[in-house]
């Protein structure tokens, strides 16, 4: 009987899996953040609130009522010079003298990212408030690090995701145009990685989580456009759910099951290139879709890859997604820099090798630079 019992628990432990799926709470609507004071004021008393340096000058309008009026003592930190291990750093050393209780990121995905981390590594719970609608970062238990140049480090899994995420239409709305095109950018990854990391796993979760990417995907192509001209419409709203929500939905159903693939790390070896910078997450990773898609062209000879690049193509021009290294103003880059973006992309721990073939620089930088070719 124990020996029975034994060999059960042994058993059971050997499929115990860890999904951080969802945030606990999400308010979302227009001007939803000045109404949140309870929720917020529910996580503690003494937030730290981390963003970027004009974020937060823009956010304090918007948190100041909120902390007078349920009398939080709050501190505001800037995440400067980058979402990495020096502000990591600095940010515990505010946390601990502040004394804070909880975590508010405001901002984009690296200070989000920050704010999740921060919180994580204080056993702190962390509200997540995007100001744009450029990644998922506000949905996810993931925070990427970076140096403080920008380069793109590693990843770190977080023990679950944010215990309120607050999605201001209105906040949204104020932010550049480029952003949301940029979130489109980078939710629409989500199937053409999903579907190939996932490989013909049958796993009900998995499964999920593949048919949600394709289902983020089709709201995308149908309403991009349309969102794009009408800020603050139904379709604009509906395909900043799919950006910032949606594809945490994605992410967190399919787990380790449903990672990143070449996109983003095509993405990855980009920002260790000073001159990539200016474009935004979602801009490389909408770039990297098409060179994952040409590499099984010419690795595979795939022709639905090739199908698919061309619709995208055709896609990123209707809404000003980049589609070559040109678009990314990086058309100047030596074939020594390409050299140099393919060798990072293709190191033993990255991302492009879940793609079911192996990949070498030299055929990824020929992808690289045939993006658009017909």
């Amino acid at each position: 009987m124990s020996r029975t019992k034994s060999v059960v628990n042994k058993a059971s432990k050997k499929n115990v899996f860890s999904l951080q799926i969802a945030p606990a709470r999400i308010l979302k609507g227009e001007d939803c953040l000045r109404n949140a004071g309870a929720q917020i004021a529910s996580l503690g008393k003494r937030p730290m609130v981390v963003g970027g340096d004009n974020t937060l000058r823009v956010i304090d309008d918007y948190l100041t009522p909120i902390f007078k009026e349920y009398g939080l003592d709050a501190m505001s930190a800037s995440y400067a010079p980058d979402c990495c291990e020096s502000s990591l750093a600095r940010l515990q050393k505010g946390l601990e003298s502040h004394d804070a209780d909880f975590v508010i990121g405001v901002g984009g995905g690296k200070a989000l990212d920050m704010a999740k981390l921060v919180a994580f590594k204080g056993g702190l719970p962390v509200v997540t408030i995007p100001t744009s609608g450029a990644t998922c970062a506000a949905w996810s238990a993931l925070s990427n690090i970076y140096s403080e140049e920008g380069a793109f480090l590693y990843d770190v899994s977080l023990k679950s995701c944010p215990d309120l995420l607050i999605l201001d239409y209105g906040l949204i709305a104020s932010a550049p145009p480029h952003t949301l095109i940029a979130g489109i950018g980078d939710a629409i990854a989500k199937w053409y990685e999903a579907s190939i990391s996932s490989g013909n796993s049958s796993a009900t979760l998995t499964i999920a989580a593949v048919q949600q990417a394709r289902v983020l995907r089709d709201i995308l192509f149908q309403k991009a456009e349309s969102a794009i001209a009408h800020p603050l419409g139904e379709d604009w709203q509906e395909v900043v759910d799919a950006t910032v929500l949606l594809a945490g939905v994605s992410g967190g159903l399919g787990g380790a099951n449903c990672r990143t693939v070449a996109a983003h790390a095509v993405h990855n070896a980009l920002t260790h290139l000073a001159q990539s910078h200016h474009n935004l997450h979602g801009a490389k990773v909408s770039y990297g879709i098409l060179v994952q898609l040409r590499l099984e062209e010419m690795l595979e000879n795939n022709q639905l890859a090739a199908t698919s690049r061309q619709q995208l193509i055709k896609f990123y021009h209707a809404i000003g997604l980049p589609c070559s290294l040109e678009d990314l103003g990086l058309g100047k880059l030596t074939l020594e820099g390409l050299r140099h973006c393919a060798e990072i992309a293709c190191q033993p721990q990255s991302d492009i090798h879940r793609l079911p073939f192996k990949v070498k620089p030299e055929p990824l930088v020929a992808a690289m630079v045939s993006t658009t070719l017909s």
